[in-house]
């Protein structure tokens, strides 16, 4: 069984054949994205964050373990994130493709990154709350989102500063903004939109998961308590 924010978890990871596939998985993805990027600096800039989350992911895993769907969350969003790094966000091909075929004005997959960052980061980062700050009720589903907006408001400051401090000539390729003047507020947009989208699907799931055993037992439905 998959373990979810709820349950106690515990930090066993010879055991968890779960979380060992995934490492396994994003190392085969992230070495080969590793190489001829389309613009190598920019993958090094991309990666920093990356590699210092890797690491606090690592480093507090035998204190504070996240429960598997948490780690299959942040995976899907690494992944993806680990595209976006090769090809840099304005040239990803499934973005021109989409371009392409739906007719858009832009290649929108730096879009759908920051939209999966909403809806896939405020899981883990409700499961925070939940097991450190006791949040219950309207709090358990907002503060992720406030998290969620605060970080990418946080990421866009930052990759200013890099574009500016580090590298200027990389300008519109770092922050693929891709002559959008609004660019950042709509990154940020989609993130938020990500995260209610999230913390929507996580109230219905977990509604479900306490009327199904009562359902099929046969027995009143009590109100639904959600943590």
């Amino acid at each position: 069984m998959i373990t979810t924010s709820t349950e106690h978890i515990l930090a066993n990871f010879r055991q968890n054949m779960l979380l060992q596939a995934l490492v396994v998985l994003y190392v085969l993805i992230w070495i080969p994205l590793a190489f001829s990027p389309f613009d190598r600096f920019d993958w090094i800039l991309e990666n920093v964050l990356v590699v210092l989350f890797a690491g606090l992911l690592f480093f507090s895993y035998n204190r504070f373990p996240l429960s598997d769907l948490s780690y299959i969350v942040i995976f899907l969003f690494m992944s993806l994130h680990a595209v976006g790094a090769h090809y840099t966000y304005a040239n990803v091909p499934f973005g021109f493709w989409m371009q392409n075929v739906l007719h858009l004005s832009r290649n929108h997959f730096d879009r759908i990154v920051h939209f999966s960052f909403g809806l896939l980061m405020a899981y883990p980062i409700r499961e925070v709350f939940l097991r450190v700050a006791s949040a219950r009720g309207f709090w358990a589903y907002y503060l992720p989102l406030d998290v969620v907006l605060a970080s990418s408001g946080a990421y866009e400051i930052i990759e200013m500063i890099a574009a500016k401090l580090v590298s200027p000539e990389l300008g519109d390729a770092y922050l693929g903004t891709q002559g959008d003047v609004w660019d950042a507020q709509k990154d940020m947009s989609s993130a938020a939109i990500g995260a209610v989208l999230s913390m929507i699907l996580t109230v219905i799931v977990r509604k479900i998961r306490h009327k199904g055993p009562q359902l099929l037992s046969g027995k009143a439905i009590p109100p639904a308590v959600i943590k």
